[in-house]
């Protein structure tokens, strides 16, 4: 079944969330040189049908569609990197993350795995919304959290982790559920009782997973 009818199919069974902290249009500066070569020989086309968010690699005719860019770097449900093996970031930052996860009582891999899904430990990240740096903060949400720059790498690590120390405390641990809330909002997670039916929070809450899983092996 060729990729548009796929992600078509997939579009029609999940709606999109609405915009949260992270939940933004466009990181930008992809780390990994498998992503670039995804993002750079790709593009994914938006568009609605029956007033339900459809997707494919193929512009459609006879309908308005916009280039739709997937909210973090591990968002995007078209996204042919391999999540069981693509490169780790093992030393990147390796002080502040270890130092602030112990602060917040927050395991550091997951912390890595954070890091990975939002910006793939690309501290310039910056998307069409305005979430900075590596954890992908918006303003607000900076300002919330006492971050006085969210483009200082400590500082943005400092925020996003203790904002994920806080869903983590809401979710009574469950990873899955504290990483769908980081990516679409705790509101939303609490709606659905569990991991929104949204086809990008799904993706990115799977690949998260993976991601902890893989750096809890090398710790």
């Amino acid at each position: 079944m060729k990729l548009n009818r796929i992600i078509t199919l997939c579009a029609l069974l999940f709606t999109l969330p609405s915009i949260s902290h992270a939940m933004v249009e466009g990181t930008s500066a992809i780390a990994d040189s498998d992503a670039a070569k995804t993002t750079a020989t790709r593009k994914v086309y938006k568009f609605f049908v029956g007033g339900v968010p459809s997707f494919s690699d193929i512009p459609p005719t006879r309908r308005a569609y916009v280039i739709w860019t997937p909210s973090c770097y591990a968002c995007n449900p078209t996204s042919n990197i391999n999540w069981e093996s693509t490169k780790l970031h093992l030393q990147e930052f390796n002080d502040t993350i270890i130092s602030v996860a112990e602060k917040y009582a927050v395991d550091p891999a997951l912390v890595r795995a954070l890091i990975h899904a939002e910006s793939g430990f690309n501290p310039n990240a910056r998307s069409n919304k305005g979430a900075m740096g590596l954890m992908q903060l918006m303003p607000a949400t900076a300002r919330d959290l006492g971050v006085v720059d969210a483009t200082v790498p400590a500082y943005n690590i400092r925020g996003g982790v203790q904002y994920l120390a806080g869903l983590l405390g809401r979710f009574k641990g469950n990873v899955s559920l504290a990483a769908a809330a980081y990516n679409a909002g705790p509101e939303a997670v609490e709606k659905y009782a569990g991991v929104p039916p949204y086809a990008e929070t799904q993706t990115y809450v799977k690949r998260v997973n993976i991601l902890h899983r893989r750096y809890r092996l090398q710790q």
